[in-house]
């Protein structure tokens, strides 16, 4: 007998051709998701990684992504090839001392599949962040649109995080995917919606350093120092959980509710043809934690050298907390980034007149208490701890506009911060800031730190200055610059006890140094204002 007979045919009962469509079709269908169930995913990248992007020099730089599990991942980039094996899913290697580099090169990935980056740049990494005057766009901003036609730079680029609120860290930034998305070179097509302020702060500090410079925008305008700031620095803190923390929760559980029934009244109403009644609600802003999250943790560990930051504006009207709040920010960033206390720059609040309605004349008639200045005297504050900067704009403040259109000049002194601070350049990158007071006689002698080249008073005789004896209640004084100090009275305070500098939501001062910049709003007591407890 052959070792394989053939078998009889035997007959088959006659299938109608629908069923045997169906059945091929159920059993490709079937085919296809068993291969997908068996098949090894490829490896990934964070969207933060891209063609055209720039990596930090100097600095541990790491490179991170997703695969299977035990997977081999290898990269390689300027001469060093590391390989790691992915566990939990997760691979991650760290390019040690990159070189300051402006010429294109290409970062490759291997794994079951090959990624790979063109067009990349080695250089200094800064993020920029905030609320609305630094989310304000090139195309919004006083001569923009000139800038933006000469904004053409190889060397300089560009990457904008997409809004996204979320109630828990993300590992990856919510960005859709497309040409217009990414890591984008400086050029008309990818200033016009950027970042004002980071696009000019970009543009001189690459000028400045002659090296590529990358600038990662992440900005939401309204939004407060809470909303930027971790759930576990949040909680560990009584006040900011209460007040913020469970506060926000709070907001976001009563808003969901009351969409809820909002949605079950219009289906209700459609139901029988009738008009719902009121509105819908709204939902509220970004809550404590939710842009950490969304915005913030997404990009960590990625190499930066520092952080930038124009924000307060939504946390004027509690502003004596915000003495502690935005510290803790930067440290919860810093401490998370692993990077240690890299350079954290902050603009503090331009000039501008709640009441809008009213002349200058109006609002310098008499000194007053101010949440705005209770801010501006924060952001000060902040300044005393290790790499934290400041910038001083109230010259570029608008009476009846919370958005100074003038962002070039807040991107410059960015810069000029960055240089001294994180760069160690001997040059003057601050306004005169107060030190120290003695009184003598009926008079009070201010000194300074930062006088550069001296103290002047632009456009004339100083202004902005106001004293006080023990009654506290302050008047404009006299002031006037002797030598590097500022001597300031008032005839019918005999005893001073106190002065203020541009105390005001709209200060209208004048102390610069003789290098140009202003000198940054202050106070010499501390006494109880408006937003401090009584």
């Amino acid at each position: 007998m052959p070792a394989n007979p053939i078998k009889p045919i035997v007959p088959m009962k006659r299938i109608p051709f629908f069923l045997t469509r169906r059945s091929f079709a159920l059993a490709l269908t079937g085919a296809i998701l068993a291969a997908a169930s068996t098949a090894s995913a490829d490896i990934k990248l964070p969207r933060i990684f891209g063609d055209n992007m720039v990596l930090q020099q100097g600095a541990q730089t790491p490179v991170w992504g997703w695969a299977d599990e035990g997977e081999q991942v290898t990269v390689q980039f300027q001469g060093q090839r590391l390989t790691t094996t992915a566990k939990g899913g997760k691979w991650k290697v760290v390019l040690k001392n990159l070189k300051a580099s402006s010429e294109p090169d290409e970062l490759r990935v291997d794994g079951r599949n090959r990624l790979l980056l063109r067009n990349v740049l080695v250089g200094e990494v800064w993020v920029c962040s905030g609320q609305s005057n630094m989310e304000w766009r090139m195309s919004q901003s006083f001569n923009g649109q000139a800038d933006i036609a000469a904004s053409a730079n190889p060397q300089l680029r560009l990457f904008k995080v997409e809004r996204k609120r979320s109630n828990t860290p993300l590992e990856d930034i919510d960005q859709p995917s497309g040409i217009k998305y990414g890591w984008q070179e400086s050029g008309p097509l990818s200033t016009v919606d950027f970042s004002a302020v980071a696009y000019y702060f970009g543009r001189d500090l690459q000028k400045a350093l002659g090296v590529p410079v990358g600038v990662i925008q992440s900005a939401w305008g309204g939004t407060t120092c809470e909303a930027w700031t971790s759930e576990t620095t949040l909680a560990a803190n009584k006040d900011y959980k209460d007040t913020l923390l469970d506060a926000g929760k709070a907001r976001l559980a009563k808003y969901n509710d009351d969409k809820a029934k909002w949605d079950a009244a219009s289906l209700e109403a459609s139901r029988q043809k009738k008009k719902v009644e009121g509105k819908a609600p709204a939902q509220p802003g970004p809550q404590a934690a939710e842009l950490y999250n969304g915005m913030i943790a997404p990009l960590i560990p990625f190499a930066i050298k520092g952080a930038t930051w124009y924000q307060g504006e939504s946390n004027a009207g509690r502003a004596y907390q915000y003495r502690t709040l935005f510290v803790d920010m930067i440290k919860d960033w810093r401490k998370n980034w692993g990077a240690g206390d890299f350079t954290f720059l902050c603009v503090q609040l331009a000039p501008w007149d709640k009441n809008k309605k009213r002349a200058l004349a109006d609002i310098t008639k008499e000194p007053v208490e101010s949440d705005w200045a209770e801010l501006r005297e924060a952001q000060l504050m902040a300044t005393k701890h290790s790499r934290v900067g400041m910038v001083v704009i109230t010259d570029y403040g608008d009476k009846d506009d919370i958005h100074p259109g003038k962002k070039e000049p807040v991107g410059a002194r960015l810069a000029l911060a960055a240089r001294g601070i994180a760069y160690g350049e001997k040059l003057v990158y601050s306004g005169p800031i107060y030190k120290s007071m003695k009184v003598k006689k009926n008079e009070v002698i201010l000194t300074f730190d930062h006088v550069g080249g001296g103290l002047e008073a632009k456009g004339g005789k100083l202004t902005g200055f106001a004293i006080c004896g023990e009654d506290k209640k302050f008047v404009w004084a006299d002031a006037e610059i002797v030598g590097n100090t500022v001597v300031v009275k008032h005839a019918s305070v005999e005893k001073p006890v106190a002065v203020r500098y541009g105390w005001a939501d709209f200060p209208v001062v004048n102390l610069f140094n003789k290098e140009g910049l202003p000198a940054s709003p202050f106070r010499t007591d501390n006494f109880p204002g408006v937003t401090m407890p009584k």
